[in-house]
């Protein structure tokens, strides 16, 4: 077996009073792909920040291969003083990394290099941050939740781009379909100890079910044991003494290790406040358009949303779903066509940017709006505590400043205050993000279980296919598409995948933009990085394959080599005809490029 690459031994680390973790082992081999599964709070994110050495454990022992390279994807990227984006990806290549890796990957990733860090968007944020991660091709990646503030386009390509990487990945990501196609293996971090199976995501929960019932049946025969030893205390007691302390030593022994035991944390509550039925149509829409000066980002589009349907708006940022989302539930108004809403609509809708929250306020006064100590959840009160509750939240967390909340727990408060109000139409804009396995489980089971009307906006394909029953798509130039069925339904239905179809959009766009403005605004064609890159390289490339043929043609000049070493003659013919292949391929790569590049200087 190798030797690992990055081993963490006997890591115990405690904040405050519970310890977070407990003697945690993690053993991560080259081209290793490992999963890293918990609740929220678990302390995964804790254990990635110790595997990238920048957390120090109280105890226990962190190895690294002499001379691996290792990169870590922090949730919340810290760009310094960084002036541009390509400064602050170039600053994490070392000494002989490849530059150009830099502009690439930032290129892939829908981003130019001159950005201001300090104006970036989360979902941009993330995507500098990934570059800055993958442009080393490091022996080990640690990638703490890379989807987050993705659109499916890039989580696609983003997941293609790993697979293809032969490096060691450690993961932690709360998107099922991005798990099961990338992990062989599976660490699982409960209770602040970790187990581990060579088997990926798509086993993990079965196997976790298993282990949980078999636990949950130990536990059993532990109480009933401690129930005979008490009655025997109580009833049987002999004259042996000796026999009878022994006995005593052990029933005080079961009583330390039930007392001890660390039972699983519940699942969450969550129920939404439904008010009275709407309508049986809830949103009619004709032939509405919109734009935003010379682009369309609604064209021609129309539909019928009736109680009860569950609708899945999908397609890469910029696209437009927000405003799409808007001018359906009448937030915005058409430049064309018109919106009719359902009679008795009661809406109740869930921001993904959190800009509603205060971050210097309590949890407490979150969810009441700072009054009293009481929730009005469905038009009743609810105390405060009770209802933290429902979301996972502790009595200790009620006059917590919401600035020190993690993400999933801000993902939960943001559920918590949408849910109390009373709706039958759920608006809902990414609200998978930042939550864990378990709590994804609640909200599908709870959605599933709502009467009313959902539209949602989410970039998690197995939660699609899991929740909504019509999927709408940008399909360029301002038209959108509704395909029944969920994620999966859509694509069989296409023939095609977001990826290729933004593409065309953005090319789409760009014509449409072009016919429309000044002759002098018509961009001018460019060399794109890799082509500049194979410009410079391509050269090198040709005299290397030149030498390799001139020096298995001395070989074969030899008259008597094929009688006297059969082996090495066939070695050289194929290595010649091989080299002679690809001398061909970069010479005419070469040619093409520079004819391209002559043609753009000369325009």
């Amino acid at each position: 077996m190798a030797p690992p690459l990055i081993q963490l031994k006997d890591i115990r680390l405690t904040f405050g009073g519970t310890p977070l973790l407990t003697g945690v082992e993690l053993s991560v081999s080259a081209e290793e792909r490992v999963c890293l599964i918990g609740r929220n709070g678990s302390g995964k994110s804790t254990l990635l920040k110790i595997a990238a050495g920048l957390v120090e454990p109280d105890a226990g022992s962190r190895f690294v291969q002499p001379g691996a390279t290792i990169r870590y994807l922090p949730q919340e990227p810290d760009f310094g003083d960084h002036a541009t984006t390509l400064a602050y990806v170039e600053a994490g290549l070392g000494p002989g990394d490849d530059h150009y890796q830099a502009r690439y990957l930032l290129e892939q990733l829908g981003l130019h290099g001159d950005e201001d860090p300090a104006h970036l968007s989360g979902g941009e944020a993330r995507r500098a941050a990934l570059a800055r991660a993958l442009a080393p091709s490091p022996d080990i990646l640690l990638l703490d939740e890379p989807t987050n503030h993705l659109d499916l386009p890039t989580i696609e390509w983003l997941e293609g781009e790993l697979q293809n990487r032969r490096s060691a990945l450690v993961l932690i990501s709360h998107d099922r379909r991005f798990l099961t196609n990338l992990s062989r293996a599976t660490a699982w971090l409960d209770r602040g100890q970790i187990r581990q199976i060579d088997r990926g995501f798509g086993a993990f929960e079965a196997w976790r079910d298993e282990v949980l019932a078999e636990e949950e049946r130990d536990q059993h025969k532990l109480d009933r044991k401690i129930v005979n030893e008490e009655h025997w205390l109580r009833y049987g007691v002999s004259g042996r003494r000796k026999r009878n302390v022994k006995r005593l030593a052990n029933l005080h022994t079961l009583r330390a290790q039930r007392r001890n035991y660390r039972g699983t944390a519940g699942s969450a509550n969550l129920a939404a406040a439904e008010a009275d039925k709407s309508g049986r149509l809830v949103i009619e829409a004709k032939s509405i358009g919109k734009a935003f000066g010379e682009r369309n980002i609604v064209e021609d589009f129309s539909i019928r949303i009736q109680r009860g349907d569950r609708v899945g708006i999908v397609g890469p940022n910029g696209a437009g779903k927000t405003t799409l989302v808007n001018l359906l539930t009448g937030a915005e108004a058409p430049d064309a066509g018109s919106v009719r809403l359902g009679v008795n609509l009661e809406m109740a809708t869930l921001d993904q940017h959190r800009e509603s929250l205060d971050p210097k306020s309590t949890l407490s006064e979150a969810l009441t709006g700072g009054r009293g100590d009481h929730v009005m959840v469905g038009g009743k009160p609810k105390h405060v505590v009770s209802y933290m509750k429902d979301f996972l939240f502790s009595q200790e967390q009620i006059r917590t400043p919401l600035e020190v909340l993690s993400g999933g727990e801000r993902g939960r408060l943001m559920l918590a205050r949408a849910l109390a109000k009373p709706s039958n139409l759920l608006v809902l804009d990414e609200p998978t993000n930042d939550l864990d396995l378990e709590t994804l489980d609640v909200l599908e089971e709870m959605l599933g279980d709502y009467e009313g009307t959902v539209i949602l906006i989410s970039h998690d394909r197995d939660f699609l296919d899991r929740v909504v029953t019509s999927v709408i798509v940008p399909e360029g130039d301002g038209r959108w598409i509704e395909y029944a069925g969920g994620y999966t339904d859509m694509l069989a239905q296409r023939g095609a995948d977001l990826k290729r179809e933004a593409v065309k959009t953005t090319v789409v766009e760009e014509k449409k933009g072009t016919k429309a403005a000044a002759p002098t605004a018509t961009p001018k064609r460019r060399l794109s990085f890799n082509e500049k890159h194979a410009l410079e390289t391509l050269p090198k490339t040709i005299e290397k394959l030149h030498a390799e043929i001139a020096k298995q043609q001395k070989l074969l000049d030899d008259p008597n080599l094929y009688a006297k070493d059969r082996k090495t003659f066939d070695d050289a013919s194929a290595a010649i005809a091989k080299a002679q292949q690809e001398l061909s391929a970069a010479e005419d790569r070469w040619l093409e490029l520079e004819v391209l590049r002559e043609e753009i200087e000369q325009a």
